[in-house]
């Protein structure tokens, strides 16, 4: 449902700008996969008129909508050339210079940057005004704030130790700091490596140097640690969820975690990358599936 075209429109996004609309927008160019199937969800694939490669879904309508290049290497006028009246970044998913050679070109863009559930939905909601949605009156809204407070509310026992690599050579992983740790610990899980950070320079990360001081690395994002697969046992992993991207694992990666010395044997099972990584709309489901997971490792990891 939208809301009267009244008023000037304003949110705050995570660069702490102002975005403003005198009124919905009805243009959007999405440079974030997730942010995109949320545009869909919200307001329909027809405020859409661009998208990069990347963005997916919603399958079987998003292919008609032009795409503009990659999240990190989009083009610029193309994007302008569209003329779009919103255009929506994301602070780590797109390139900075790029994202900020839109902005001198005059076009209104929003930066997200959620880090956790609950962040999701705050953008949710700013998502929902600059598309002139009412939040209140939105199905799509209300089933994310319920199916994400049903997995809180339902949440007990213990927390399922678990391990979620999003690389390899070297095998990288995400700390407390990201969004799929946070999404994990609502769902009853428990990611191992949350209090890990990663270090610099890359010896010092797995392990075979001292890690460096001072310099720029205070703004260094250390959010994704490279990690020694021994770090997995040693910090009491007992399952692997081998998500199908950023990389998409396989059963070869798999019978790697399944070799690794541990008692009892990690439970190793592929997850969703979509429902761990993905913000926005595709929380409703997304929460509902992983904590149905979570539930089966509990009871293979600890009975009951």
């Amino acid at each position: 449902m939208e809301r009267p075209e009244v008023g000037m429109i304003e949110v705050i996004d995570a660069l702490d700008r102002q975005v403003r609309l005198e009124r919905p927008a009805k243009r959007v160019v999405s440079l974030v996969p997730s942010e995109t199937a949320s545009v869909a969800d919200l307001a329909g694939v027809e405020r859409l008129v661009g998208r990069t490669d990347y963005c997916v879904e919603p399958l079987g309508e998003v292919e008609t909508i032009p795409s503009v290049g990659g999240t990190k290497g989009f083009d610029v006028a193309a994007v302008c050339a569209l003329g779009p009246d919103l255009v929506l970044a994301n602070k780590e998913e797109n390139s900075r210079p790029l994202v900020q050679a839109l902005m001198a070109a005059g076009l209104t863009v929003h930066v997200s940057f959620p880090c956790t559930v609950d962040q999701s939905l705050h953008y949710l909601d700013s998502l929902a005004l600059l598309l002139g949605v009412d939040a209140d009156q939105s199905g799509e809204l209300r089933s994310c704030r319920t199916a994400a407070g049903r997995v809180r509310r339902e949440r007990e026992g213990k927390a399922v130790p678990v391990f979620v690599p999003i690389w390899r050579e070297p095998w990288m992983t995400f700390d407390g700091g990201a969004y799929a740790s946070d999404l994990l610990e609502a769902c009853g899980a428990h990611n191992v490596f949350s209090e890990r950070p990663r270090l610099y320079p890359l010896a010092a990360d797995l392990g075979k140097a001292s890690p460096r001081a001072g310099g720029n690395l205070d703004v260094r994002d250390t959010r994704y640690p490279r990690i020694r697969l021994e770090e997995v046992r040693e910090r009491g992993a007992r399952a692997v969820l081998l998500p199908d991207e950023p990389y998409a694992f396989g059963d070869e990666d798999a019978a790697v975690f399944r070799a690794l010395d541990v008692s009892p044997p990690l439970r190793v099972e592929p997850v969703d990358g979509k429902d761990l990584f993905w913000y926005g709309t595709r929380v409703a489901g997304a929460v509902a599936r992983i904590r149905e997971q979570v539930e089966r490792l509990r009871a293979s990891c600890f009975g009951g």
